[in-house]
């Protein structure tokens, strides 16, 4: 079950005046966030070991990959979730 997103009467207000090149810029960004068949990128990263080791246990008790779950925190924090 995805949370209820709240909006400021600010932000509706904006959206409401978009220009048309904007709303496109937004749905294509959106798509493309979103699209399953995207490529995927390898990369590195440093993080503590005893951090990483604390994440994939809390992953494996929830029953989720912990690579899956990175992503997921990913979309969640750009607002696509």
């Amino acid at each position: 079950m995805r949370p209820i997103q709240f909006f400021s009467d600010e932000y509706l207000e904006q959206c409401k005046n978009a220009d048309p090149e904007a709303i496109l810029e937004f749905l294509e960004s959106f798509r493309l966030m979103n699209d399953a068949s995207a490529k995927s990128k390898l990369i590195s990263i440093k993080i503590p070991y005893s951090l990483l080791e604390s994440f994939r246990r809390k992953c494996e008790l929830e029953g989720v990959r912990y690579q899956t779950q990175i992503k997921t925190l990913m979309v969640r924090w750009l607002g696509g979730a």
